[in-house]
């Protein structure tokens, strides 16, 4: 499967996916580990959603894979002006009716051939940078840049190295998951966990000044910086 195959897989699975995501998020269901491991994860959610209360988005806010809303939330609550972008149309139904804010402009279109006549000073995203191929890393990250007015922000929260989800098989060799719906569909998806210090050094060399932390546990790592 080539790249391009791969990401329109990538698409679809999260377009089939969009009532269930919030299932592995509060660890209901097929995803709930039990009091010990999902309190850990909150744990960890409350970490990140204090540093991204620190960041302050207060500007004119831009936020990539919106999904259903987790984030756009959060988001809505401090900026200016928030654009939330998503490929899944429903998704972007999700999101809509969570938040409830007829301020925020959800725009549904690829990550990776965004064009968009605004520039931003923040630019969000939550669980996605793992979904970027190797391939197309430096491209993703040129897109951010020009999308931030000079000096923009961003943050980023994704899947950290140690993370441990027993709903999903890895191939560590393909950089990819096997994902299966509750209906029993499977797709393939790209999945990156990256390395803190290794991330840094890329991004700085793209002209990101970025610092990234691993939640206590583990779980997550998110990202703190600007760009130029």
């Amino acid at each position: 499967m080539n790249t391009d195959e791969l990401l329109a897989e990538q698409v679809s699975y999260y377009r089939a996916r969009a009532a269930e995501y919030d299932d592995w998020w509060f660890r209901r269901d097929r995803y709930d580990y039990g009091p010990e491991w999902n309190g850990r994860w909150f744990a960890e959610v409350a970490e990140v959603e204090a540093a991204l209360g620190r960041f302050d988005a207060s500007g004119d806010v831009l936020e990539l894979a919106c999904g259903t809303g987790i984030w756009t939330r959060c988001l809505a609550c401090t900026a200016a002006r928030l654009t939330a972008v998503d490929a899944s149309p429903e998704v972007i139904e999700l999101n809509r009716a969570r938040v409830g804010d007829a301020a925020v402009e959800y725009v549904q279109a690829d990550i990776f051939d965004l064009r968009l006549p605004d520039r931003y000073d923040e630019c969000f995203f939550g669980f996605w940078l793992s979904h970027v191929p190797d391939e197309r890393f430096v491209e993703f990250w040129d897109g951010v840049g020009r999308a931030l007015r000079p000096g923009g922000r961003v943050f980023f929260v994704d899947s950290g190295i140690d993370r441990s989800d027993r709903a999903h098989t890895r191939d560590r060799a393909e950089q990819t998951e096997l994902r299966q719906l509750a209906d029993g569909r499977e797709f393939r998806i790209v999945k990156r966990y990256h390395e803190p210090t290794e991330l840094e050094g890329r991004l700085g060399a793209l002209g990101f000044r970025v610092s990234v932390s691993t939640t206590a546990r583990g779980s997550m790592i998110y990202g703190v910086g600007a760009h130029g």
